[in-house]
């Protein structure tokens, strides 16, 4: 768990509770020990936070006591906005819906004076045309989260079509199309696929025999490799 995430689950224990809650408390449910529990109290009393105790009695969180709106810059806004407004563009239409979905929950938590940045922002992303396919890329991505195989139906540039098992690692998005990248077992490689080619999709039950941070590894050195061998010529 990330320090920033455990500072905030110890905030939200303090106020669920409403009384002296102790570090042996805390440390059990985040599954921590006393000692990180005394240091994470005292670094919150020290960023102004009103929690009162001390160890062997209690901490209690002051009551009124809320966290401070998402605090974020007018850059970082901007970021975020061209970000949304790239994936409602070019992506499908479930992961455009979760960006739409995902701006409304930043700009109900921003400042009220940050809050025409959103509705009125300085940048943009020229639409473009969406190829039709005959897949869900959710499915893929459904399929990476989960570390299992894909088979894939497959249509190369010459209209040949082969079953491929694959072992997804990512879905790249591009202006015109996405591409997926994966371990390719027929061809005992790594292979990118253009989703609009592909014309079936099956989830197996097969796990990916890989954790996916080893995988995900060995595609960027390949990637890395095919790059200096294209530069080399």
């Amino acid at each position: 768990m990330r320090r920033a995430d455990r500072l905030y689950l110890l905030v939200e224990i303090l106020r669920r509770e409403g009384r002296p809650v102790t570090a042996e408390a805390i440390a059990t449910e985040l599954e921590v020990s006393k000692r990180t529990v005394y240091r994470d109290v005292a670094d919150l009393i020290a960023s102004r936070v009103p929690i009162s105790g001390e160890a062997g009695i209690g901490y209690v969180l002051e009551s009124g006591y809320y966290l401070p709106p998402l605090m974020l810059t007018e850059d970082e806004i901007d970021a975020l906005v061209l970000g949304v407004e790239y994936v409602k563009s070019r992506g499908e239409r479930e992961i455009s819906v979760a960006a739409r979905s995902l701006l409304a929950k930043v700009q109900a938590y921003l400042p009220e004076r940050l809050v025409p940045l959103v509705d009125l922002p300085t940048t943009s992303v020229a639409p473009v045309a969406s190829s039709a396919e005959s897949i869900r890329a959710a499915d893929i991505r459904a399929a990476i989260r989960a570390r299992r195989k894909l088979e894939l139906r497959y249509s190369d540039a010459q209209g040949s079509v082969s079953t491929r098992k694959v072992w997804p690692v990512l879905l790249g998005y591009r202006d015109h199309g996405r591409i997926l990248a994966a371990w390719c077992e027929l061809r005992e490689d790594f292979r990118y696929f253009r989703t609009e080619r592909i014309t079936a999709t099956t989830l197996l039950d097969e796990l990916v025999p890989e954790r996916a941070s080893v995988l995900r590894k060995r595609w960027k050195v390949a990637m890395d490799n095919e790059r200096e061998r294209f530069v080399a010529l």
